[in-house]
């Protein structure tokens, strides 16, 4: 049996053997010309040349196999108190008819299809059934606003956007068709057809001639056969969290995701073809795009389609009940699920109500878990458990420890080791490898391994300009770390002002952009804070306009509205405070990260550069008011 160290060191030694023998788990229509193209390095290419179609991997080769009567997917849904089984032929069947319905609607290879969509098993046949035909859709979360949903339908200019009438909260009904109505009025870019599936919680009235009921669109057409698309095809577009403006749209392709994703379900997770596998996420993120609906399909597991939360559907037990009753083996979640449930239940008694004998892992990711929440779940779960990381930009982990290959000892705090096919270095300002435990930028060495973005949608430029420039040769992450003398990789901060809110990558700069737009504010600053459930959440520093038409506590309240309805409740931004100044550099930089540091008593050096350094005291006793910085 072949230890970590040696599939690692073979995977950076002989990159192209090492991708085409996990290729070879994968169907191909034509086999690639090559498996790395470098010819337009440092848009690097997997599987150039190749032929493949990524529903029909993930489906039809399992039916022909004669897995067709094997559970595919598993909807449990406790806030509509309903569970559906399908079959990997009924899914199947599903996803041909519904291919056929977007095919009559003049969707066809290369058009683009938004996905606006709760957690419904129509969300997984609609993503497969683009697939199928070639079709590259763009999922979008549905808890964003219209504007966010505006941006993107004006990026992708999608042919057709399929939605649903509602989504359904633990205490409310989310009606999605007045949100979609809005951004296809804000957007200057607009659909031909919108596909709406209509949930009994809430019927939407539909536009005629241009809405067309799920039902009726399915009712009138045959199923579709797959399409075949090169290897390098674009199969979807995943717009990060907390775009505003100018959005960012991740492309993934269909060869190396296929063969990544699959590989990784055996390596990774060490799940075998028929295991049940959870993704405790929702489809509008990377691990629902990834470990939902791909990974698990394309090896042949049974995926989880979960509607519900981690407490409130109905307590803290919510997780367990679904493991035991669906006996599932591996487990992937955020660390902020499991401090809610550890905040509501914290001896963990729910999780003895339950038989939890079939869980042989436990996978945590979307932010740095602290050591305490480690600890807690491992004690009261009995199995391992791994904080591993990865990025949108990367669609799979880039450091993990990988049960299918050799479980290495768990190192609370740490992703443990890079992943095969990642070469990771920490590197200091001017590009120069760190020594083992000093911070520094995480960068990966190029070319990054099958599955990554081969770049944004129509903006490879702007794919050099963010993330291949500052250090030539590498990938820059964005991320900040150490590596310590074992090769355990320690992901600390961000480089940038983006903040991580229950597993959610939100920029700063965008709810600053919200903050700006009202009409009393001068200057602000968004920077964000520690929560014990929520890893971070972002507060704001207002400076208003000499002359304010409206009183401090009337701006706060309305900014913390606009933020709701132009980024989303996914912010969680409730805090905001009107302060006299803000904090800068002589040349004009707010000083955000002493910010966040006094707001969090953490100890700080006054900046060398700071213009003025009575205003941190100004800014201390301004944020006391609102709860942080109580110590003096």
């Amino acid at each position: 049996m072949s230890t970590f160290d040696d599939v690692h060191r073979r995977s950076l030694e002989h990159p192209d053997e090492f991708w085409a023998d996990a290729a070879a788990d994968i169907d191909w229509h034509k086999s690639w010309d090559q498996v790395l193209d470098d010819s337009d390095a440092p848009f690097y290419r997997w599987f150039s040349g190749g032929q493949l179609n990524t529903c029909y991997n993930a489906l039809d080769r399992h039916v022909i196999a004669g897995r067709g009567e094997q559970a595919a997917l598993i909807y449990d849904s406790p806030v509509t108190d309903s569970k559906r089984t399908l079959t990997y032929q009924e899914l199947l069947d599903e996803t041909a008819l519904f291919a056929g319905a977007l095919a009559a609607n003049g969707i066809s290879k290369g058009d683009r299809v938004i996905i606006y969509m709760p957690m419904v098993p129509e969300t997984i046949v609609a993503i497969l059934a683009c697939a199928r035909i070639g079709a590259v859709h763009s999922v979008v979360f549905g808890g964003f606003a219209a504007n966010e949903l505006a941006t993107r339908i004006d990026d992708a200019k999608p042919k057709a956007i399929v939605s649903a009438s509602c989504g359904i909260e633990p205490a409310r009904v989310v009606a999605y068709k007045p949100l979609l109505d809005q951004a296809i009025l804000l957007a200057s870019h607009s659909p031909e057809t919108c596909i709406i599936l209509q949930r009994r919680q809430l019927e939407a009235e539909l536009v005629a001639g241009r809405d067309v009921d799920w039902a009726d669109a399915i009712a009138v057409v045959s199923p579709h056969d797959c399409v075949v698309v090169e290897a390098t095809d674009p199969l979807y577009i995943l717009y990060t969290s907390g775009t505003t403006g100018e959005p960012k749209g991740i492309v993934r392709d269909n060869g190396g995701h296929a063969v990544a994703l699959h590989w990784t379900m055996k390596n990774i997770y060490d799940i075998e073809p028929g295991q049940v596998y959870w993704a405790a996420s929702d489809v509008g993120w990377i691990v629902g795009h990834s470990y939902i609906v791909y990974a698990p399909l394309l090896h042949g597991n049974t995926t989880i389609v979960f509607e519900g939360k981690p407490v409130g559907t109905p307590d803290a037990g919510a997780f367990w009940r679904v493991v035991a009753e669906h006996k599932v083996a591996c487990m992937f979640t955020a660390p902020t699920a499991i401090r809610a449930i550890k905040q509501q239940d914290p001896d963990g008694l729910l999780i003895k109500d339950y038989d939890l004998s079939s869980l042989q892992s436990f996978f945590l990711a979307g932010e740095r878990c602290d050591p305490d929440t480690l600890h807690w779940i491992e004690e009261k779960l009995g199995v391992p458990v791994i904080d591993h990381w990865w990025q949108t930009e990367t669609g799979w982990a880039i450091a993990s420890n990988c049960l299918g290959i050799e479980q290495l000892t768990v190192k609370a705090g740490s992703a443990a080791r890079a992943a095969p096919g990642w070469d990771v270095h920490i590197l200091d300002n001017d590009g120069n490898d760190l020594p083992a435990g000093k911070v520094g930028s995480i960068a990966c060495r190029l070319p990054l391994p099958p599955g990554t973005l081969p770049g944004f949608w129509r903006a490879d430029e702007r794919y050099r300009k963010a993330y291949l420039t500052r250090y030539p040769g590498f990938y820059e992450t964005g991320d900040a770390g150490y590596i310590d003398e074992d090769g355990y990789v320690f992901v600390m901060s961000r480089t940038d002002d983006i903040i991580n809110v229950a597993g959610h990558r939100l920029s700063t700069g965008a709810i600053e952009e919200v903050l700006s737009a009202h009409a009393d504010v001068a200057e602000c600053a968004c920077f964000g804070v520690a929560d014990s459930l929520k890893g971070q959440l972002p507060i704001g520093l207002l400076v208003l306009k000499a002359g304010a038409a409206k009183a401090p506590d009337d701006v706060v309240a309305e900014v913390v509205q606009m933020v709701r309805e132009r980024i989303g409740p996914v912010a969680v931004f409730k805090k905001a405070v009107v302060v006299a100044r803000l904090p800068k550099t002589r040349s004009g930089k707010i000083l955000r990260g002493t910010m966040r540091r006094i707001a969090d008593n953490e100890e700080y050096r006054m900046p060398a550069t700071i213009e003025d350094p009575q205003v941190l005291d100004e800014v201390r006793e301004s944020m006391q008011s609102i709860g942080y910085a109580q110590q003096s």
